[in-house]
């Protein structure tokens, strides 16, 4: 997968070789491959772009009470950053994986995720115990045993990963920004990955949004976790870039295997709330899902991002932070790879960035 915007919608004032080579050799590839979207070209549009200014009695889009309501039904432009889009059989091919922590900074990082793990399962009452062979117990007796999460549990346990998912790769992206700017110096492409991750873990915030308003209390509660987070995670990333990119690495292990069990509690029937649930027009969009999408298609491609952040935050803690090229500037392993696969090593990151490099000139020469 080549790193591309929208495939469809490269904009004609975009003149960076690389993001206009991968559009055209996404379209070159064999079929069935999905790079960024798998529906048709979008007709360029008969009417001029140029629209009269609106009625004063017009209201705005930048006036409505949710910010979510402003977002398009419909694909209308490059409105964000790089994101994998997957196939049905890419979202399935998600293994739950480990990374054995070898070093005394992986296993410091490690034990911290266990710990704000452990920490946050107490605090919203998750405990996932095996429910007992031959069990008659009904559906509610399971959640009050503590045995299951109703939905409420599990949207509640979803956002605040969400809020705090997305604070790691913007320190990161900011710190290296700084860093490129001070020194005077190209980054090796590291700031676009952070980025990206970002605001792929921001989007999976505004599509569960969607679902419920939080309470007051709730939306505290984020605000202290945030505000501490950030500041621990700053200064950290000052100290150890590596080891904080492997906490992230770990952070997402987690993650992935809460969405694992989120699905098979929803596909075994014990989130009834969610079964015929559609899914939110802002993931249908931002994913390339399809009209009819459920709510369970939604938390299958946010698993596969997870599986995405997890694979990178690894392969870029077995780099050189300071010299190496991040592997995954000019192109995105497929989800065969990155699910099946804890992280690229260093030797394998280089061959990666070297047959990227190769693709790239003989689409040039052609």
């Amino acid at each position: 997968m080549l790193r591309t915007s929208l495939i469809h919608l490269v904009p004609a004032q975009r003149n960076s070789t690389l993001r206009i080579v991968g559009a055209s050799l996404a379209r070159s590839s064999r079929p069935g491959r999905a790079f960024m979207s798998t529906t048709p070209p979008i007709p360029p549009p008969a009417k001029s772009l140029v629209q009269e200014p609106p009625a004063s009695n017009t209201i705005s889009q930048l006036t409505k009470p949710s910010s979510v309501s402003t977002v398009p039904t419909m694909v209308r432009g490059d409105w964000v950053l790089f994101h994998p889009v997957y196939t049905p059989d890419e979202m399935r091919a998600v293994q739950v994986l480990h990374k054995d922590a070898k070093t005394v900074a992986d296993k410091l990082a490690y034990r911290l995720v266990r710990l704000a793990r452990w920490g946050f399962d107490f605090v919203s009452g998750y405990k996932h115990k095996e429910i007992p062979p031959g069990s008659m117990m009904t559906l509610e007796e399971l959640r009050k045993g503590g045995y299951l999460l109703d939905e409420t549990g599990w949207l509640n346990r979803i956002l605040f990963l969400e809020t705090i998912a997305g604070v790691p790769g913007m320190v990161a992206a900011t710190l290296r920004h700084l860093t490129s700017l001070r020194l005077m110096r190209r980054d090796s492409g590291w700031i676009h990955t952070c980025l990206e991750e970002a605001e792929n873990e921001r989007m999976h915030l505004m599509t569960f949004m969607t679902l419920r308003d939080s309470s007051i209390w709730f939306r505290a509660l984020i605000l202290g976790a945030q505000g501490v987070f950030y500041n621990l995670f700053f200064l950290a990333y000052i100290i150890s870039p590596r080891a904080c990119h492997r906490f992230v690495g770990y952070l997402e292990e987690e993650a992935v295997l809460t969405y694992t069990r989120c699905i098979e509690d929803l596909e075994a029937g014990k989130i009834p709330e969610w079964t015929d649930k559609p899914a939110p027009e802002i993931a249908i969009d931002y994913w390339r899902l399809a009209p009819n999408a459920k709510l369970l298609d939604v938390i299958y491609a946010v698993r596969s991002d997870e599986t995405t952040h997890r694979f990178v935050n690894h392969s870029l803690a077995n780099l050189d932070v300071k010299t190496d090229v991040n592997p995954f500037a000019l192109r995105e392993p497929d989800m065969y790879t990155k699910g099946r696969n804890i992280a690229f090593e260093r030797s394998e990151a280089e061959t990666y960035v070297r047959e990227s490099h190769a693709i790239m000139r003989k689409k040039k020469e052609e």
